[in-house]
């Protein structure tokens, strides 16, 4: 059975049956991968001509992929098809793993927002942008992204408390330095894509801007000097914070451009006041030959997709990262 690579215009035959992932490896193509049981979604593709059988095709997020991707791990093949593969400057291998961490500090950045600093037994290797799955007690498991990079000492998170949320109310209530955590991962496809040099657009609503740090600090440690527009969109005044984080990297990284907007109560005297999108669109011309990282809400992460793609960034170089509620 010939399955035909693009854009890579290589065949290579399988019988049926074979898994997809495990028929790339085989072969020797580049393929980005983590955790293999279908929860990073690191090894996604998509299928142009033919037919696949996908078996964790349900537990997807909305926003994970275009009903013609498919997660190699989790993808039969069963007839001669045609897979549209990343390009292979892109691919990362991170093994997913599982580890130890100890609280090292519970700090408070605004009037709903706290920093959680993690000390972890043994590393974790991630891209910027990526996120881990936090487990403090059987009851208490959540998604976060991290903010930091893969070589620090401590692994950073900014938790959003929840009226009522029962993670972000544990983490805030019961929560304490010395407390032991487990760390899972790393997972998600929104990481910074490190041969790219050409302008970046970078939207964080909210906690989002967590995964933007990230980013860009992995930007300014690699010496990138990518010209970079980060829109960083809350809801009011009181809701704006990291903003010595941002001004350290504006230091570091004379070419990028920090835009912190106010949608509702703002002083138009001291605050951008509006919607990010509507920033986005007033400042900006045509983004053809950028990247795109949207990181928060998903009504943001959708309202942003849409501007980016009339912009003319293509579909497949907006890397998205919304936030869904999991029990907060």
């Amino acid at each position: 059975m010939d399955i035909l690579l693009r854009p890579l215009d290589r065949v290579i035959q399988v019988p049926p049956g074979t898994n997809l992932l495990q028929a790339l490896q085989d072969a020797q193509v580049p393929m980005s991968y983590s955790c293999r049981s279908g929860r990073c979604g690191i090894c996604r593709c998509r299928v142009l001509e033919g037919e696949v059988l996908e078996v964790a095709a349900e537990q997807r997020r909305p926003l994970d992929g275009d009903d013609d991707t498919v997660l190699a791990c989790q993808t039969t093949l069963t007839e001669p098809c045609t897979i549209e593969i990343p390009e292979p400057d892109e691919v990362v291998v991170h093994p997913a793993r599982i580890v130890k961490a100890t609280v090292a500090a519970i700090e408070d950045l605004s009037h709903d927002i706290q920093r959680l600093l993690l000390r972890p037994a043994k590393p974790i290797e991630f891209s910027p942008g990526q996120y881990v799955q936090l487990q403090f007690t059987p009851a208490h498991v959540r998604p976060y992204s991290m903010a930091g990079l893969c070589g620090d000492a401590h692994f950073e998170f900014h938790v959003r408390r929840v009226p009522e949320g029962r993670v972000s109310g544990y983490i805030a209530q019961q929560l304490k330095v010395g407390d032991a955590v487990k760390v899972s991962g790393p997972l998600g496809t929104a990481y910074r894509r490190r041969q790219h040099t050409g302008p970046m657009l970078c939207v964080a609503g909210g906690t989002g801007l967590a995964p933007i740090l990230s980013i860009l600090r992995g930007a300014v440690a690699q010496g990138m000097a990518n010209e970079t527009h980060l829109y960083f969109g809350v809801r009011s005044p009181r809701d704006i914070y990291g903003l010595p984080w941002l001004e350290q990297l504006q230091r570091e990284h004379p070419r990028l451009a920090v835009h912190v907007v106010v949608s509702a109560g703002g002083d138009p005297a001291r605050h951008r006041c509006g919607l990010v999108t509507d920033a986005i669109e007033q400042d900006l011309g045509s983004l053809q030959g950028w990247r795109a990282y949207l990181c928060g809400s998903p009504p943001m992460v959708e309202a942003a997709h849409v501007v980016a793609r009339r912009k003319g960034i293509e579909a497949g170089h907006i890397y998205a990262d919304a936030f869904y509620a999991q029990g907060h």
